[in-house]
């Protein structure tokens, strides 16, 4: 008996880390695993999950349930629903604080950025920002949160401290997504209609540079920035151009654009493994996943996953 035990642990399955994707149209979450590149499980959320992040222990899982208006809470060991957090109306986007505790979330119908004590699970602040919030960023030392809004086309800097604005930039039509630099010296905003990266000095919020895109054989209408990813090494900046159906590669050194590498329909955002060795993009209209070799700079894979795959968020289970 001892022996067919032990045989029987030793022949089961084995997962390795996780890559965990909402579903817009199916309210669910698909959970990839990394080593065998398949999903393992489906999870179950609100309406319209979009948003996904896990705390700094990987303990729980937050997602915005958009036309739920909440921000769910779940155990990702038995993914069951824990509870909901207050979250304003139609949360999107949200960043989750270097303390761990506080919540930024987009709030696109309401033009207000909510924050939330996830220990407490009550609102601590609400800040008027510019018509339809999406993106969300915050600064590694967690001291500037940034809110983008998509009609005002606008990045609005916000001081953690006190959860005021300090300032406002401009960038082009419909930023989308924003993300600092692993040091913190910059910060990096999408613009989807206009078809641009724009990139800020943090320390006194001036535009340094702006990455324009262009594909041979691709309508420049179709070329549309959204979620983007920057390598942690510095050398590489990965952007999901939307409906264009390639990611870009930039050279965060020079703003450089390297190459397109060609995905699934409507890439929308992505995550890496733990190594930064693959990339994993949700492509919403092909619904799917594609695994991108990052030394090669090549779609290796494709994962069927629901149906308009949109946020992703790497978990280890090790």
């Amino acid at each position: 008996m001892r022996f067919t035990l032990l045989f029987a642990l030793l022949c089961s399955p084995a997962f390795g880390d996780e890559i965990w994707v909402t579903n817009e149209k199916d309210d669910t979450i698909s959970v990839i695993d990394i080593e065998t590149q398949t999903v393992t499980r489906t999870i179950e959320t609100g309406q319209r999950p979009r948003g996904i992040t896990f705390s700094k222990d990987f303990s729980v899982l937050y997602v915005c349930a958009s036309d739920s208006d909440a921000v769910q809470v779940i155990d990702p060991n038995t993914g069951k629903i824990l509870h909901d957090l207050p979250s304003g109306e139609d949360p999107e986007q949200f960043v989750l604080h270097p303390n761990n505790k506080h919540l930024y979330i987009a709030n696109e119908d309401d033009a207000i950025t909510t924050v939330v004590d996830t220990d407490t699970r009550r609102v601590i602040a609400q800040i008027d920002v510019g018509i339809e919030p999406e993106g969300m960023a915050v600064s590694p030392d967690g001291k500037i949160a940034i809110t983008t809004s998509e009609t005002t086309n606008m990045a609005h800097w916000i001081d953690t401290e006190n959860q005021t604005i300090f300032a406002n930039t401009l960038v082009d039509q419909r930023p989308r997504h924003a993300e600092f630099t692993k040091d913190g010296s910059e910060l990096w905003v999408s613009a989807e209609i206009g078809g641009t990266i724009s990139v800020f000095n943090t320390a006194d919020q001036t535009e340094k540079a702006k990455i324009n895109f262009e594909i041979q054989g691709v309508h420049r209408d179709r070329i549309q920035p959204v979620g983007f990813k920057l390598t942690d090494d510095g050398k590489y900046a990965f952007v999901a151009l939307g409906p264009s159906n390639y990611v870009a590669v930039v050279d965060p050194n020079t703003y450089a654009v390297l190459d397109y590498i060609l995905v699934g329909r409507r890439v929308w955002h992505m995550a890496f493994n733990a190594d930064e060795s693959l990339l994993f993009t949700t492509n919403g209209v092909s619904g799917d996943v594609s695994v991108i070799d990052v030394s090669e700079l090549t779609a290796i894979n494709t994962i069927k996953v629901g149906r308009f795959p949109w946020g992703a968020a790497y978990r280890p289970t090790k």
